[in-house]
């Protein structure tokens, strides 16, 4: 078993010589910089503000990574797309997650958040396809359901799907953090590649 209620923060990574050598495995969070990737961690783990959550897109700036129960770290990888801040900045973060998934062994899963709202970006194509690069099982969270409309949804998903190119076997998984809606699938799929039971 894995306890979520069991976690603590770890490190802020801004460079390769930060990333943890501990062999525990990671469940890696992608997404646009204002998708609610914070909320949607905040929701897994059922803390209020644990993952910090902002007003401004952009507020992860470096690989932060979370110890859960001594038995794996959640890593919440820094948003792209929208954020507010120089060139420059967004060049060392360019730099920061090319060498992050430059050995993806350590990742167990990889977990990309989309809006369910909207159609994913080249952005958001171009994370995909860096996750289906490394290899490793990955899953696709289409977050903010609970601003669709009923009639909306399974176009939505299905607009997402195909704009990612999702194949049948990588998951895509409707999800409010504002609800809850998708906890419990998601919190199975991350046991289930940390090789531990869910109950």
């Amino acid at each position: 078993m894995l306890n979520l209620h069991l976690v603590e923060f770890v490190r802020s990574a801004v460079k390769t010589a930060d990333f943890p050598n501990d062999n525990l495995p990671q469940i890696a969070f992608a997404g646009k910089s204002n998708v609610g990737k914070s909320s949607v961690l905040n929701c897994v783990l059922q803390r209020k503000n644990f993952a910090r959550v902002g007003q401004k897109p952009g507020k992860t700036v470096h690989i932060n990574y979370f110890r859960v129960d001594g038995k794996a770290h959640f890593v919440d990888l820094p948003g792209y797309g929208y954020a507010q801040v120089a060139e420059s900045e967004k060049e060392r973060w360019d730099k920061l997650m090319e060498a992050y998934f430059a050995e993806p062994e350590p990742i167990a899963l990889g977990v990309m958040i989309v809006d369910a709202r909207h159609a994913p970006t080249k952005l958001d194509c171009v994370m995909a396809d860096l996750f289906r690069s490394t290899g490793r099982p990955f899953l696709v969270v289409a977050n903010k359901l609970d601003k669709l409309k009923a009639r909306e949804i399974e176009p939505n998903l299905a607009c997402i799907r195909e704009t990612l190119r999702l194949g049948e076997q990588t998951p895509l998984l409707p999800f409010s953090a504002e609800k809850g809606t998708g906890r419990e699938a998601l919190v199975r799929a991350i046991f289930k590649d940390c090789g531990l039971p869910f109950s």
